[in-house]
């Protein structure tokens, strides 16, 4: 089995890629690789998109990696490979994003990535640091995570999530913000899995047995 993980220049992929092959290795999942190549995303078996910094320069660094978004298109919507998109690689799955300017996400879930605006003034914008998981529906990505565990958040804007069901858990901020979305072979996470020590590791691992 051969695992993904998308490079287009949008954050240093070091430690995402050390904690995907340390579980991969714990689990028997195959192979890890960091790629930038259409070729090698259209034999994954499993894709993760990364990202760091503002939605419109993902989106465009994407787009100009001729051929790499068809080719995530191709595995995820036409073959069904289990897809994880991890902070702005999961705003990306959204209708859209207001970071900005208005730009089109994916589309993949329906919603919007908009600012955090926590109701207590006092909480600063980034939401930056550990915040606990608040578990809205189980999911196999989630076997032994649970409300209350943590996870590492640096994010300023966060998406709104148009159908309760595809949201699967959030965190509170001064209200809620989007923590884990997913349906179907998609997955997302707005937190680093690969920064968020015993949780995230169990969630990388949960991802690398996945069969949707």
């Amino acid at each position: 089995m051969l695992t993904v993980l998308v490079d287009y220049d949008s954050g240093n992929l070091h430690s995402a890629e050390k904690a995907f092959q340390r579980m991969a290795a714990e689990t028997g999942a195959g192979e890890v690789i960091v790629t930038s190549h259409p070729e090698d995303v259209a034999r994954a078996d499993r894709i993760v998109l990364p990202g760091d910094g503002a939605f419109p320069a993902c989106r465009q660094a994407l787009l100009d990696h001729t051929g790499l978004f068809e080719a995530i298109h191709e595995g995820v919507t036409r073959r069904g490979v289990p897809f994880l998109g991890i902070c702005v690689g999961m705003q990306m799955l959204a209708t859209r994003s207001l970071e900005y300017r208005e730009t089109p996400g994916f589309g993949w879930i329906a919603g919007e990535v908009a600012r955090i605006a926590p109701a207590d003034p006092t909480f600063k914008v980034p939401h930056m640091g550990w915040n606990d998981l608040v578990i809205d529906r189980p999911h196999p990505v989630l076997d032994g995570i649970m409300t209350g565990d943590h996870a590492y958040f640096v994010h300023s804007y966060a998406m709104r999530v148009a159908d309760p069901a595809e949201l699967l858990a959030h965190v509170d901020y001064a209200g809620p913000v989007t923590a884990i979305v997913g349906r179907d072979n998609i997955v997302g996470t707005q937190f680093h899995p690969e920064k968020s020590q015993a949780t995230g590791l169990r969630l990388i691992g949960n991802f690398l047995r996945w069969v949707p």
